[in-house]
């Protein structure tokens, strides 16, 4: 299955402890990916509307930013145009769309798969400007 609670960005209520949202980035994540990345919060203006995002880079390629209440998709990115294992992202189940020339399975020998199983972005840290809206 999706083994659900992996590789999940998770909100929980800070007064309760009870979940509030969670937003799974790799369905079945079969690279081992992990997702331990950074979390970056910011307030900006979508489409007109004053939002609470949170941000996050992911070893697996996309970035991806979510509406930090509610856990909405927002959007979703390629870090870069090297990034092969996906087609894009649904954007309306939030799930990435494997591409399965790139897969790891018994019948397949995948090659030049991006990213590979060390991941595309690490621990590194990132920043985020409000004064110029910028990552």
């Amino acid at each position: 299955g999706d083994n659900k609670w992996t590789m999940t960005i998770m909100a929980r209520n800070a007064e309760t402890g009870n979940l509030k949202w969670g937003y799974q980035k790799t369905p079945h994540d079969e690279w081992d990916y992990a997702g331990v990345n950074v979390m970056m919060l910011s307030d900006q203006k979508i489409d007109g509307k004053d939002l609470k995002l949170v941000t996050h880079p992911d070893r697996n390629g996309i970035i991806y930013t979510l509406n930090r209440v509610n856990g909405d998709l927002v959007r979703a990115d390629f870090l870069d145009d090297t990034v092969n294992v996906w087609t894009h992202v649904d954007m309306k189940t939030g799930i990435p769309v494997r591409n399965p020339e790139y897969g790891t399975r018994m019948d397949h020998k995948g090659k030049d798969i991006c990213p590979s199983a060390m991941g595309y972005h690490d621990q590194a840290h990132d920043s985020y400007d409000p004064d110029r809206g910028l990552f």
